[in-house]
Parts: C-alpha cells; sequence; structure tokens
C-alpha cells in the first residue's frame, strides 16, 4: 500500500552499515558535536585544576575523567546513531522505564552530596543522575505516544504523555531540581505543539505554570531564595554569581589571556554550571560566540531535516531531541549572565559530569538516528505530488 500511494525508492539492501551510515548521519553536526567535546576538554584544562589542589588530587584528575566520561559518551553516541528509529525507541522504552525508578527511589536511595538537592545516586567511585538519563527517554516515549494518537481508532497518547510528564515534574519538583522540571515540560509542550495542539490550550498551560511558580515560590525556601537572589538588582560579589559576572565583564572581547583567569579559583562549580564564565573570563567573547554558534548549527540543522521527514514519530522525537538541548544550552548560558535564576544545569558536552556526558552522547546519537537520511520521499515530494 505505501508502495502504491508514494511510489518506489531504490534501497541498497547490501551496502554495510559503517558506509550507509557515514552517507546517511548529518556530518555538520556530528561535526558540531566533536567541536564542542574538545572545547570542554580545552575549558577543563583552565577550570578543574583549582577544585583538584582543593581535594588533594592531581592537577588534571577531572580532566582525565571527563576525557574518560566523554569518550563513553562519543561511543554510546555512535553506536546509538547507528540504530534504527524503530531500535531506537525499544532502548529508549526500556532506558526510561529503569530511569523511572530509579527517580522514584531517589528519596529513599539518593544523596544530596551537601548541595540541598536530592539528585543522585552515590556508587563510591562515581555518582550517576537519573533525571540526565530519563530526559531522551521520556522524549522518545511521549514522542510514541503522540503519534500513536494520531492514527485513526489510536489510543489518547497525548493525554497519556502529559500524565507521564506531569508524574516527573512532580518527582523532580520533589528533589527540588526546577530546572529539570521546566526542561522536561518543554520538551513535552515542543512537541505537542508540533503535533497540532490548539494555541488555546498551550496558553492555558503556560498559565499553569505560572500558577505552579508561585506555589512553589511561597513553600520552597531553595526556590524562593534562588528567585529572590535573581530579581535582586546589586549583585553579591561574593556569591557565585558574582563571581561570574565579574569574571564575564573582566573577560571583554578577546579575553584576559589562557590559563591568566582568576573566577576557576573562586567558583565552585567553575567547571561544570559555570563553565561559560571561564571561558568568557580567559578567551572572551569571541570563544563565547563560537559556543553559541555551535549550539545553534546544531538545533537548527537538525530541525531543517526533520522538516522532511514524514514520519510523526521520528519528527516529533527529533524535535523535542533537538529543543531540549539547544535550551539546556541557552539556559546554562543565560543563568551564567544573569538573564535567569540559577539553574544547577550543565552545558552539554561542555561541562564536566559523567551523567551529563553520558546521557548527553546517547541523547544526540538518538537525534543522529533521527535525521540520517532514508530512502522513503521526503514530504515535501509527497504535498507537491498531491498536487498535480
Amino acid at each position: 500500500m505505501t508502495e502504491m500511494v508514494y511510489g518506489t525508492v531504490s534501497v541498497r539492501d547490501s551496502e554495510p552499515v559503517l558506509p550507509k551510515w557515514w552517507r546517511t548521519v548529518d556530518k555538520w553536526s556530528l561535526s558540531c558535536i566533536l567541536m564542542l567535546f574538545g572545547i570542554g576538554i580545552l575549558l577543563g584544562l583552565a577550570a578543574s585544576p583549582p577544585l583538584a589542589e582543593r581535594n588533594n588530587l592531581q592537577p588534571f584528575h577531572y580532566v582525565q575523567r571527563q576525557a574518560f566520561f566523554g569518550g563513553l559518551a562519543l561511543t554510546a553516541m555512535f553506536l546509538t546513531s547507528l540504530l534504527s528509529p524503530v531500535l531506537v525507541r525499544r532502548l529508549a522504552v526500556i532506558g526510561f522505564l529503569g530511569a523511572f525508578v530509579a527517580l522514584a527511589l531517589l528519596p529513599f536511595f539518593g544523596t544530596d552530596f551537601g548541595k540541598g538537592a536530592m539528585r543522585w545516586y552515590s556508587l563510591g567511585f562515581a555518582s550517576v543522575q537519573p533525571s540526565e538519563f530519563l530526559k531522551p527517554g521520556f522524549v522518545v516515549v511521549a514522542a510514541w505516544m503522540m503519534a500513536a494518537n494520531q492514527e485513526v481508532n489510536g489510543p489518547p497518547g497525548t493525554l497519556w504523555s502529559f500524565a507521564l510528564a506531569v508524574a516527573i515534574v512532580l518527582m523532580l519538583a520533589l528533589q527540588p531540581d526546577f530546572g529539570q522540571a521546566c526542561l522536561v515540560l518543554f520538551g513535552w509542550g515542543v512537541m505537542y505543539f508540533v503535533a497540532g495542539a490548539p494555541m488555546v490550550l498551550l496558553v492555558g498551560m503556560a498559565g499553569l505554570v505560572v500558577f505552579a511558580g508561585t506555589i512553589a515560590y511561597e513553600n520552597s525556601e531553595h526556590f524562593a531564595r534562588r528567585i529572590d537572589g535573581f530579581l535582586n538588582p546589586e549583585v553579591d560579589p561574593n556569591t557565585q554569581m558574582g563571581y561570574a559576572t565579574n569574571a564575564i565583564q573582566e573577560g571583554g572581547f578577546f579575553g584576559v589571556g589562557v590559563g591568566e583567569g582568576q573566577v576557576k579559583w573562586s567558583l565552585p562549580d567553575a567547571h561544570t554550571d559555570f563553565i561559560i564564565a571561564v571561558a568568557a573570563e580567559e578567551y572572551g567573547l569571541v570563544l563565547v560566540l563560537c559556543i553559541l554558534a555551535i549550539y545553534a548549527a546544531i538545533v537548527v540543522r537538525s530541525l531543517i531535516r526533520l522538516m522532511r521527514e514524514r514520519d510523526p514519530f521520528i519528527r516529533l522525537a527529533g524535535t523535542g531531541l533537538a529543543c531540549m538541548f539547544g535550551v539546556q544550552a541557552m539556559i546554562n548560558m543565560g543563568v551564567a549572565v544573569r538573564l535567569l535564576p540559577a539553574k544547577g544545569m550543565t552545558l552539554p558536552f561542555v561541562s564536566y559530569g559523567g551523567s551529563s556526558l553520558i546521557a548527553g552522547g546517547i541523547a544526540v546519537g538518538m537525534l543522529l538516528a533521527f535525521t540520517r537520511a532514508r530512502p522513503q520521499g521526503e514530504i515535501g515530494d509527497i504535498l507537491r505530488g498531491r498536487g498535480r
């Protein structure tokens, strides 16, 4: 039936896996991801030695760990990008279920490492943050449900995915981790918009988010403290935000020079949440703009390729992954320049962190798998054919 409607397309059945992958993968996005990893190692060389010294470790201890976890992340990205969309969906469902259970058990077996938020499992030699692995799995599962909702006599997948999103947001808010909660809700909203959600409903949901934020402000000291600090016109120079703001101002256009920055000696999270402040101080606005351009290129390239895709599941899942990837980067950099309240969110592929690196590799691998060229005809060809 598909051939009768869309016509046949020749397929190279005997083509080996790796040459086929190289021919169909988005090489521009792949190159940008590798550049981000390289920039992360470069900034890690600058930002992590002070932390290693404070912890009585070798100067490049954290750089070596970042390279190790980054290697695992790139391997996960490559292996995931080799898979077909069906296999990606199956593995995402399994991974999502495991991460969902792990997130639910955090209040009983998790730790906060003295940061006031129960987000991690301590393994002794490393820590795991379930929410990082939950995000890509949730996007794929929610996209599958929404795509099923569009089928004739299909299940109420959109409603199911919304209920799932609400459950995840509530668990994240209880940690508390409002940044990841907002990111999950944003990813679901973007997919729902692409699936054809009415604007009135989206506006109503935005109102509910504002209402929920008000309730959280009134009942969560952690949330209120961060909002008050953001709204305060005076920045305390002895806070992380104050150090980051000063570092960005000192960096100027070309930076103070490699290794000459001072913020890394004051910021406890210089190698993670505020890595962009280190980049701005030592390398200046030039490197920051390059990093912005790389993230924008990945997102725009992915969305352009997804616009040509006729499978609704692939379109929705790919759009959710691409937008969530870009917004996480935007939130991290927005916090550093005080455009957003502090969120405790890493910069994808640049910040130090085993969970964020490996989960980011899996998410980007899924995105590369969904944006690979396929011998199926493009949606534009179908619309032009119907218009004849």
